[in-house]
């Protein structure tokens, strides 16, 4: 078989001879056509392959360059974002304290004018009592002077002599009492016109502080305004929050109030009316801006014990969300940064857990109020201990790559009642607070 193969081959492929030539001897290598043919296969299929795995390979280079550079276009996007939001959070930040400051200012003017008020209160009822003592005085200085007229006419008759006159007077002591009479006559009339003049400027100082009653109304109205726009501004985007994270703003002022029980403080109710009974305008609206005041005092307590916050504070990507993975259910946001990048607690709470679970490696679980639970796996360092009480924003840990994991990120989870729920919930529902 191999001759007749060689046979037919040795028109193209003519059979060569190699000679090798010593210094004693000399001997050749004998090639045959269907050798030649073999050599020449080999040779040509491996050169194609060499062809082909170059190009593979350049092809793989060019389009991993593509993907890198769009990787780092992406990265460099999303840090500028990144920090584009983290400037909007201290604006709004700023904000939120110039309206605090601005209703501290407000506070702070109403229990001036407060004081004012009862200041004015108090000088319109002196000046009221006044007006009565000087009418009082004016009425009794009137009667007198009648009386004085009666007696001067009574004694005018006696000393001429009339049907009236008094038996046993003189002419002498009749003018005597008369001067008498007319002096008290011309001492009252004068005491009648300086009261007159003292109730005049009585009545007039009334107006006056009737006037600056008024303006001081309308002054009040246009700050009672002002601390409600102000009021509702920054107890809207908070409400908005909690609502947007599925919770129910009521039930959380409830549980908030439970822990926070004590009384008496700023933000007790006041009335602006000295008088008793019922509660005046002012004092309705006044009252109701302290009753949002507490509302929102209340929701910044509760948004501390909320996990609105992020774990992270450097730079990041998102990777794996919220939901089915792989034939199963991944119940949380995974977070991908470098090696050891800082982890933080998102809400005030207590660590229940630290240490090494299966699949979730290195894990920190904190127990925070209204039933909810965050946790933070495949850490490389773990900073806290169970029991301890952290705040929101205090480092817990750091990322790494323990557990089930396919590449260093943190593993974020939290769960209401026990039941795992979308983390990007409660952060893209704080995108507008913080």
């Amino acid at each position: 078989m191999i001759r007749k193969l060689n046979h037919l081959l040795e028109r193209r492929f003519p059979e060569r001879r190699v000679f090798l030539r010593s210094d004693n001897d000399t001997r050749y290598l004998r090639i045959t056509p269907l050798t030649q043919v073999v050599a020449i296969t080999g040779s040509t299929v491996f050169a194609t392959w060499m062809i082909i795995a170059t190009a593979i390979i350049l092809m793989d280079s060019i389009g991993s360059g593509n993907l890198r550079e769009q990787s780092n276009r992406d990265l460099v996007l999303f840090e500028t974002r990144l920090a584009e939001l983290a400037h909007e959070r201290d604006m709004r930040a700023e904000e939120a304290a110039a309206a605090q400051e601005r209703f501290n200012t407000a506070l702070t003017q109403i229990s001036d004018m407060q004081s004012q008020l009862l200041a004015s209160e108090e000088r319109v009822r002196e000046l009221e009592k006044g007006v009565e003592v000087v009418q009082t005085n004016l009425r009794r200085a009137l009667k007198d002077r009648d009386a004085a007229v009666a007696d001067k006419a009574q004694l005018i008759a006696q000393r001429d002599g009339g049907p009236d006159a008094a038996n046993g007077m003189s002419s002498e002591e009749v003018e005597a009492t008369v001067d008498v009479l007319a002096t008290a006559l011309a001492d009252t009339a004068a005491e009648r016109d300086e009261m007159v003049i003292s109730a005049n400027h009585a009545l007039q100082m009334a107006d006056n502080l009737e006037t600056d009653l008024k303006l001081m109304e309308e002054k009040n109205d246009r700050i009672f305004s002002q601390l409600e726009d102000a009021v509702t501004i920054s107890v809207a985007p908070l409400d908005k929050m909690f609502k947007s994270a599925g919770m129910d703003p009521e039930h959380l002022i409830a549980t908030v109030k439970k822990g926070y029980s004590g009384q008496g403080g700023p933000l007790t109710p006041i009335t602006f009316s000295t008088k008793g009974g019922m509660i005046d305008p002012d004092s309705m609206r006044a009252n109701a801006i302290i009753d949002k005041m507490d509302r929102l005092n209340l929701y910044r307590i509760a948004a501390q014990k909320a996990p609105f916050a992020l774990p992270l504070k450097n730079a990041f990507r998102m990777t794996s969300p919220f939901g089915p993975r792989w034939g199963r259910m991944h119940e949380g946001q995974d977070f991908a940064s470098a090696y050891g990048t800082p982890i933080y607690a998102t809400a005030d709470g207590v660590v229940t857990f630290a240490g090494w679970q299966s699949g979730y490696g290195r894990l920190v679980k904190i127990q925070h109020e209204f039933g909810i639970e965050t946790r933070y796996g495949h850490q490389s360092q773990i900073l806290v201990k169970v029991g301890q009480r952290v705040s929101r924003g205090e480092q817990i840990g750091a990322m790494g790559n323990s557990g089930r994991s396919t590449g260093t990120h943190l593993h974020y989870e939290i769960r209401v009642q026990g039941k795992a729920v979308d983390p990007m919930t409660y952060i893209k529902a704080a995108n507008d607070v913080f």
